[in-house]
C-alpha cells in the first residue's frame, strides 16, 4: 500500500423494492410496507459506504469479500460488513476522517430516523457521530427509483494516514 497521506473512496448500491422484506437502512429497520431485495439484508447505505472504504483501500469491493453465492451471507446483517472494510482500512494504517452518504428513496420519509442511522452507522466504525452524514433524496418521480421500483445510495469516505 502506498504511503498516501489521504485516500478518498466512493461507493454506490442500489437493491429493488420488495413486499415482505424489513426496509433497512445503517443498521436501522425502518417501518415500511415494503424492504429492499438482495442476498444479506439489503442495506443499500452500508453497502455503499463498505464500497467506499475499500475502493479507498484499493481493495476491491463488496462483492469480492462477501459473494452472494455464498450462503453464508443469506439475510446477514451489513453492519458486518462495514465492520469489515473499517478493520481492513485500519490494518492498513488509515482512519476514516469522515463519511458522506445519501440514501435516494421516494418513500417513506426518512428525515425522522437521520440520528438513529448516523449513531448506528458510527457505533459500527467506531467513530463520533457528527463525523457520519446521512442524506435523503428522492428522485423526483424519475427512472426506476422515482417510480418506485429500487432504492438507491451513495457515499464518499476520507481517509487519513499519521
Amino acid at each position: 500500500m502506498s504511503q498516501t497521506k489521504f485516500r478518498v473512496g466512493q461507493g454506490w448500491d442500489t437493491h429493488r423494492i420488495v413486499a415482505g422484506r424489513p426496509l433497512v437502512l445503517g443498521g436501522i429497520t425502518i417501518p415500511s410496507e415494503f424492504g429492499l431485495e438482495g442476498h444479506s439484508d439489503a442495506d443499500v447505505v452500508s453497502h455503499a459506504i463498505t464500497d467506499a472504504l475499500l475502493g479507498a483501500i484499493a481493495a476491491g469491493d463488496i462483492g469480492m469479500h462477501f459473494p452472494d453465492t455464498d450462503p453464508g451471507w443469506k439475510g446477514a446483517d451489513s453492519l458486518k460488513f462495514l465492520k469489515h472494510a473499517c478493520a481492513l482500512a485500519r490494518e492498513a494504517g488509515y482512519w476514516i476522517e469522515n463519511v458522506d452518504s445519501t440514501v435516494i428513496l421516494e418513500r417513506p420519509k426518512l428525515k425522522d430516523y437521520r440520528l438513529a442511522i448516523r449513531e448506528s452507522l458510527a457505533g459500527a466504525m467506531e467513530l463520533p457521530v457528527d463525523a457520519v452524514s446521512v442524506k435523503f433524496k428522492t428522485a423526483e418521480k424519475v427512472g426506476p427509483v422515482g417510480e418506485g421500483l429500487s432504492a438507491e445510495a451513495q457515499a464518499v469516505v476520507m481517509l487519513v494516514r499519521d
